[in-house]
């Protein structure tokens, strides 16, 4: 059977086009449904990279027996978590509440009709097994309490939403710490729970949990030693894993063990985008030619591979190829031997590892760095001085040997949080490595999101080449502002700064909580199930909240605009109890309340376009995370009053912290001596 899936635009909801499974889209169908047939509704939320997402629909979503049970008893709705990270975000807070156990995906949730939960869990086997019941199994359960004891159903439903609503927008609202003492603790902590051994935070298994390395940078560039040597040695590891692609370039979603080796294949926008920003910072404190590699081959990978021909970045590739997890990536040993010429297979053995027992299920190799070039060039008596450009030759190779393999399928569609996460990324390390081609395609990146999804003074969240649709939640809104702040220092166009401007107006008339503070995860004509959240805490992702603070606290001192910086200021007295005491779990609130508490340097350099540059070599070894620095050529058009300011061709710069202003100097040198 075909049901209602196949034309969405979803490419995870088209993959379940087929299931003999009633599906039905997220909707008011599908809502209304439940509630003339006093059906309960069996949610499931996933993406299409997910492994396991595929697996439990291998397993039972094809099957006509269980497919039967769904479709008599329950109103079956299918959401890509993607698409609305809103119902994720809820139901997923409520699956951690009654399971008492973390969230993931696939997400299966049992809601009553009128959309609240009274049973939930992950994935779950078609047959009896790691503890967990057949879903057969469960279904008929399900359905069984759900029309035999409705009353208390419901009762619990009822209670567990009104304690979904507390949780979810229940800050304690408090006068914020002292960032320092804030700051110190949640360190404290961070160390007691780093890997010393092989970098990150915990065991198995390990993300990248970039917001707390962006936490660590900035302690890091203020001169915390501590800091920075587990900042360095975690990019490192990364960098040499497993996690790293080091055929292709970029990084997989996370490692199955605690050493970086063996990932979770599928590739994520969201974690590449993030990885060029932290591994610039990571340059600009403690340069590493490894950094600058990782850095290079990413961006060549997303363009190479994620990119669209309108100029936004596609969302993910899957882990599966060939019905296999991580098929596309692993290795042979005789197939690499034979990819590779005689001269090159000994040295590329070792520095891969192939050289050492397979290690993935013991039968296949997935390649990490193992030994540096020149190092594994000594140990085999080899010339050292060439054999980062033989690494390099049998890179080429393996890749092209690769390249003619099943690929993992493409998640085509262009989420802008996602983008916005990129187009930072791409304008820090254009800055940060002095590529002017990366800000260029930060550039294009910002051009592409203005022109397909701002429509009508609205932000859209997601783009396909239908055009745009479903309206734009906050970390949209935050995360573009945030980078379009950052290009702004790469290269300034007056068009990205109006945008900028739009972008905090739609976050303090449409998110802002003015009563309380903070921001709502959607907007105020935006329609949601059990509660408006509220989110603070970073995950894989930073929280929406932590960035729109930030933002707007750089933008407010750069145009001078005491609204931004007040609504920035309510939003932390909102998350002061958070702040107090869980600043761990909000590693980029930390760096919002550093800001607030001591206000960067925000320097606004104007003069003739090639002054500009001499202005900008000379500032260029500064650490890009402690200032903000706009260059603006005279004459350019459009400009707030605040920056329309009278400069010698020569160049003149205005510098201030916070409220307070210096007089303006005439040279690169003198304004150094002021940031000294």
């Amino acid at each position: 059977m075909s049901n209602r899936l196949a034309n969405a635009a979803s490419p995870y909801l088209r993959q379940h086009a087929d299931n003999p499974v009633d599906w039905y889209p997220w909707g008011e169908e599908a809502l209304a449904r439940a509630r003339e047939e006093n059906r309960p509704i069996l949610l499931s939320i996933g993406y299409s990279a997910c492994h396991w997402c595929h697996v439990m629909a291998h397993e039972s979503f094809a099957d006509p027996a269980i497919a039967r049970i769904m479709n008599a008893g329950f109103v079956n709705i299918k959401v890509d978590r993607e698409e609305r990270p809103d119902l994720d975000q809820v139901y997923q807070l409520a699956q951690q509440m009654m399971t008492r156990r973390a969230g993931g995906w696939p997400l299966t949730v049992f809601l009553t009709p009128d959309l609240l939960p009274f049973y939930g869990g992950t994935y779950f086997p078609k047959s009896p097994r790691y503890g967990l019941p057949g879903f057969g199994d469960l279904l008929q359960q399900i359905l069984g309490v759900y029309h035999q004891r409705g009353e208390e159903v419901q009762a619990q439903a009822t209670a567990l939403g009104e304690a979904l609503g507390r949780l979810g927008t229940g800050h304690d609202p408090a006068q914020p710490p002292r960032w320092t003492s804030a700051a110190q603790a949640a360190l404290t902590s961070l160390a007691q729970h780093f890997d010393r051994r092989w970098g990150g935070l915990g065991d198995a298994p390990k993300f990248p949990q970039v917001p707390t390395l962006e936490f660590l940078a900035m302690q890091g560039a203020q001169g915390n030693a501590l800091a920075l040597d587990m900042l360095d040695q975690t990019l490192a590891a990364m960098a040499r894993g497993g996690l790293f692609d080091q055929i292709g370039g970029g990084f997989f979603r996370y490692s199955v063990d605690a050493r970086w080796e063996i990932p979770h294949f599928e590739k994520m926008l969201y974690d590449n985008g993030q990885m060029l920003s932290i591994y610039a910072l990571g340059q600009a404190l403690q340069a590493d030619p490894l950094y600058g590699e990782v850095v290079e081959a990413s961006v060549n990978w997303l363009m190479r591979e994620m990119r669209g021909p309108e100029g936004g970045f596609y969302s993910a590739l899957d882990a599966d190829s060939a019905g296999e997890e991580g098929h596309f990536y692993l290795w042979q040993r005789s197939a690499v031997e034979n990819a590779l010429d005689p001269e090159l297979r000994a040295l590329a053995l070792r520095c891969w590892g192939l050289d050492r027992p397979a290690n993935f299920e013991g039968r296949a190799w997935h390649l990490q760095r193992s030994m540096e070039p020149a190092a594994a060039a000594q140990a085999l008596g080899e010339a050292e001085g060439t054999a980062a450009q033989d690494l390099q030759r049998a890179r080429e190779r393996l890749f092209r040997v690769r390249a003619e393999r099943p690929r993992p399928s493409l998640d085509d569609k262009c989420l802008c949080a996602w983008n916005a996460l990129t187009l930072r990324g791409l304008a820090l390390a254009g800055r940060t490595f002095g590529r002017r081609e990366w800000i260029r395609l930060a550039q294009e990146t910002a051009d592409f999101l203005r022109a397909r999804l701002w429509q009508d003074g609205r932000l859209y969240a997601v783009w396909k080449e239908d055009g745009a649709y479903q309206p734009a939640y906050l970390d949209d809104h935050a995360f573009l502002l945030h980078g379009l702040l950052e290009l702004l220092q790469g290269e300034f166009r007056v068009e990205d700064l109006h945008f900028a401007q739009d972008l905090a107006e739609a976050l303090l008339n449409r998110f802002m909580d003015a009563r309380r503070g903070g921001f709502f995860f959607t907007a105020d004509d935006q329609a949601t199930p059990v509660t408006r959240m509220k989110p603070s805490q970073d995950q894989a992702i930073p929280a929406g909240n932590g960035i729109a603070i930030l933002a707007l606290q750089r933008l407010g001192h750069l145009l001078g605009e005491a609204r931004y910086l007040d609504a920035a200021a309510l939003g932390l007295q909102a998350f002061g109890g958070d702040l107090a005491e869980h600043g761990l779990a909000v590693p980029t609130l930390l760096c919002a309340l550093r800001e607030a508490q001591e206000p960067l340097p925000t320097m606004i350099v104007r003069g003739s376009i090639t002054a500009l540059e001499s202005w900008r070599a000379s500032l260029s070894g500064q650490y890009p995370g402690d200032r903000v620095t706009v260059f603006i050529a005279n004459g350019v058009k459009g400009l707030p009053p605040i920056l329309e300011r009278a400069a010698p061709a020569g160049g003149r710069a205005w510098l201030c912290r916070g409220a307070q202003c210096l007089a303006p100097v005439d040279s690169p040198e003198e304004l150094l001596a002021l940031l000294e």
